[in-house]
């Protein structure tokens, strides 16, 4: 059973900066796209980032240029390095995890497997 727990979310102001860790567990083998949702209450879940079993990444429009999705020096360690952090940045964030050959952010919006998310609020 995978497992992805998120820590790192806060409450920053505007053109902060905040970086989520995801720790995971229970894999079998790392061939598994990993990487980012967001979802606000009421609304539908947003892929941020994804990462592929080579390293490429993919990023939703609004945070290209800002966010940043890599690997700890461990396999297990998931980041997202948040930068220049904007109000419309608010909301929960969650960690994903999908054995699809698929590996691209719009596709981390509906994962196989996600964490329990962390809370980014961004303040003007």
């Amino acid at each position: 059973q995978v497992r992805l727990v998120e820590s790192g979310g806060g409450s920053v102001q505007t053109g902060g900066s905040l970086r989520l860790t995801c720790e995971t567990s229970g894999y079998k083998n790392y061939n598994y796209c990993l990487g980012w949702f967001r979802q606000e209450s009421g609304k539908e879940p947003e892929g941020v980032a994804a990462l592929d079993t080579d390293n490429s990444t993919t990023y939703t429009d609004s945070v290209k240029g800002r966010f940043t999705v890599s690997r700890g020096e461990t396999k297990h360690i998931l980041y997202l390095q948040m930068d220049n952090l904007k109000p419309e940045d608010t909301a929960k964030y969650y960690c994903a995890a999908d054995p699809s050959y698929d590996c691209t952010a719009r596709r981390m919006a509906t994962p196989f497997w996600k964490g329990q998310g962390t809370q980014v609020t961004v303040s003007s």
